[in-house]
C-alpha cells in the first residue's frame, strides 16, 4: 500500500512568495496603462473637438462656436444657421461634447484667454473665446502650473 502524498508547508510557501514577486511586478505596469488610456483618449478627443471647432468656422464665416445667439455647447451639438443661431443649416459638430477623463467632467468653460483660466479642473475643457483655442482642464495638485497627466504634451 502506498502512503498519500501531500505538499509540504514549505512547498507551498515557496509557490506563494513566488506569486507575490510575479504580482508586485505586474501591478505596477498595469497602473501606468490606465493613465496612459486616459491621455490618449483626452489627446483624441481635443483633436476632434479643434477640427469640428474649426469646421463650425468655416461654415459661419469665421465666427466661433457660441458667438451668435445659441451657446457654445448647442452651436456645435445641435444645427444651426450661418449667423449662428439655432436653425437648420449647418451642424450638429459633435454628438455631445466629450468627458474629460481626467477631472470626469463634460464641460466648457469659456473665457478671454483659455491657457491662463486652466488649473482649477472646475471644467472639462477651456475655451478662449478671442482665439477659438480649446484646453483640456486639469486638476493643479501641487501648484506647479501642470497636472499630473502631463497635459504639456497635448
Amino acid at each position: 500500500m502506498k502512503a498519500k502524498r501531500g505538499f509540504t508547508l514549505v512547498e507551498i510557501l515557496i509557490v506563494v512568495v513566488i506569486l507575490g514577486i510575479l504580482a508586485a511586478i505586474v501591478i505596477p505596469q498595469f497602473t501606468g496603462a490606465s493613465t496612459q488610456a486616459k491621455l490618449s483618449a483626452l489627446v483624441s478627443d481635443l483633436q476632434t473637438m479643434r477640427s469640428q471647432i474649426e469646421l463650425y468656422k468655416l461654415e459661419h464665416n469665421e465666427q466661433l462656436p457660441g458667438g451668435g445667439t445659441a451657446s457654445f455647447e448647442l452651436a456645435l451639438t445641435g444645427p444651426t444657421d450661418v449667423a449662428g443661431a439655432v436653425g437648420t443649416d449647418y451642424g450638429p459638430y459633435l454628438q455631445k461634447l466629450p468627458t474629460n477623463q481626467f477631472v470626469d467632467l463634460a464641460t466648457v468653460g469659456l473665457s478671454d484667454d483659455a491657457a491662463a483660466a486652466t488649473g482649477g479642473g472646475n471644467n472639462g475643457w477651456e475655451f478662449d473665446q478671442i482665439t477659438g483655442a480649446v484646453y483640456p482642464d486639469y486638476v493643479d495638485a501641487d501648484g506647479d502650473g501642470a497636472s499630473d497627466g502631463d497635459e504639456d504634451t497635448y
